[in-house]
């Protein structure tokens, strides 16, 4: 499978892009929505935690973990534990992430799981669990054979890729959900700077997504094909 080349650096550029992205995230929840709490008698600073942490977790650092085989330096099995540990972190935040929402939507009496937003998300946190487990119990400890391996990695690699794709796209959903809530609510109007700071942060996702997918399955030389049978065989050792 040809993989499109590009001009320019993927990595500064996802680098780029994810530190926009966390910026424009805490700029939102930190200045237009008076900041982030664990616990207050202010139930919308809990909330606040819900969709900084599930960013930072599911999508900037899972993303990294997704590059660390290329952009980590040293041997395999030291790029395999630092892409084992981030993802494990990201793992934790967004399970903060998602009680906070939990926890804000029972204090408020707020019914839970009925909106696609929800149900995405609780798909994600599902398969990106299974995803971790399995990976861990296949390619660390205990570790499957040679054969096991090589079995499980292109599956692997596959619903790494999906359950990313998955975690912006209920970003992207839980993004457009609150800001239509605010907006119908008349907490903020259509064209404000706060609007403006949102719409910006999902499109600043889309293109960090896009990013981190084609670095991911780019060559790590930067030509040829990828994904080609003896790759799969040597990367899973």
């Amino acid at each position: 499978m040809a993989i499109p080349t590009v001009p320019f650096s993927l990595v500064s550029l996802v680098r780029f892009t994810g530190i926009l992205a966390a910026v424009l995230v805490l700029t939102w929840v930190l200045h237009f929505r008076g900041g982030m709490a664990l616990i207050s008698e202010d139930k919308n600073l809990i909330f606040n935690v819900h969709p900084t942490l599930m960013l930072i977790g599911f999508i900037l650092l899972s993303g990294e973990a997704m590059l660390a085989y290329k952009t980590v330096p040293g041997t395999k099995n030291y790029k395999k534990a630092v892409h084992l540990l981030l993802q494990g972190l990201a793992f934790s935040l967004a399970m903060i992430g998602f009680w906070a929402a939990y926890k804000f939507h029972n204090d408020m009496g707020i019914d839970n799981f009925y909106s696609l937003h929800s149900w995405l998300g609780v798909t994600c946190v599902l398969l990106f669990g299974i995803q971790w487990a399995v990976g861990f119990a296949t390619f660390w400890y205990p570790g499957g054979s040679r054969n096991s391996r090589a079995t499980v990695l292109p599956w692997h690699v596959f619903l790494g890729l999906y359950i990313y794709g998955l975690a912006v796209a209920t970003a992207e959903t839980g993004l457009l959900e609150k800001l239509t809530f605010l907006q119908a609510s008349k907490t903020i109007a259509r064209y404000s700077t706060e609007a403006l700071v949102v719409n910006c942060l999902g499109l600043v996702l889309a293109l960090l997504s896009g990013c981190v997918i084609l670095f991911t399955i780019s060559p790590a030389n930067g030509k040829g094909d990828a994904f080609k049978q003896g790759d799969v065989y040597r990367a899973s050792e």
